[in-house]
């Protein structure tokens, strides 16, 4: 195993997160009582259970660093992802900065994916 590193995210309701992120390709690899994991491809996201989270307070978030980042954010808006500015979840579409192309995914329970794509 290389090293890496995963998000470790917050969920209120494992099955609402899972069928969200469903949409998006990804998919259950592991899930119990306490932890949950969901992959698409070399994407790997974690979920621990918190059903008081408060999504209006959350600071969670990750980078997904992405090759194709406009596929991914068609996907999204495919799976229905509201582009919007506020509220979520909620998508925001990929626009160049610092050489990159770079977006934001705010999930079910607030927390901020920035799509990260060359630019």
């Amino acid at each position: 195993m290389m090293d890496r590193a995963t998000p470790n995210l917050p969920s209120r309701d494992f099955a609402v997160t899972s069928a969200f992120y469903a949409k998006l390709g990804f998919e259950e690899a592991w899930r119990d009582a306490g932890w949950m994991i969901l992959t698409r491809g070399d994407l790997q996201l974690e979920f621990f259970p918190w059903p008081d989270f408060d999504p209006t307070t959350s600071g969670y978030g990750s980078c997904l660093r992405l090759d194709d980042v406009d596929g991914f954010y068609a996907v999204a808006l495919a799976a229905g992802v509201p582009v919007k500015t506020t509220g979520y979840p909620r998508l925001q579409p990929p626009m160049p900065q610092n050489g990159l192309r770079i977006g934001a995914l705010l999930d079910p329970d607030c927390s901020l994916l920035r799509l990260i794509g060359a630019g």
